[in-house]
């Protein structure tokens, strides 16, 4: 039972069904303010997998404090009192290592074990060994 107003569901459960509910609505624009706060990392990671096909060809805004939620996004803005101080993809801010790369650094020190695992499943030579695998 869902009970009123989803009363009995998780904050995880909430999240996952306001995301569904943006996507059915299927409109042009979509924001994600904090979208995965309420889940753990590898469900996190699992909502990622299933919205990148998902979000294409759409205008999303990412609204997070989860670095690992943002780093295939094609634009990065990062706001430092109200302000914006800095803006590129992950790549270009961590070049000019600045503020982007202070927090990251930070968060990645916790969340490395999963990052890692991360990149490995999206290398190209993840990807190509789960083809052969669904071959046989």
């Amino acid at each position: 039972s869902v009970g009123e107003r989803g009363a009995t569901l998780s904050g995880g459960q909430q999240q996952r069904i306001s995301i569904a509910r943006a996507l059915l609505s299927n409109s042009k624009i979509l924001i994600l303010d904090d979208s995965t706060s309420s889940v753990d990392v590898e469900t996190e990671y699992e909502i990622q997998q299933a919205l990148q096909a998902l979000l294409k060809n759409r205008t999303t805004f990412v609204i997070t404090q989860r670095v690992s939620t943002i780093r295939n996004a094609d634009k990065i803005v990062v706001l430092e009192n109200g302000k914006i101080a800095e803006e590129g993809t992950h790549e270009a801010l961590m070049a000019k290592k600045g503020g982007y790369y202070r927090i990251y650094q930070t968060l990645y020190e916790a969340q490395k074990p999963i990052v890692e695992a991360q990149m490995k499943q999206d290398s190209p030579a993840h990807k190509a060994s789960q083809e052969e695998d669904a071959m046989k």
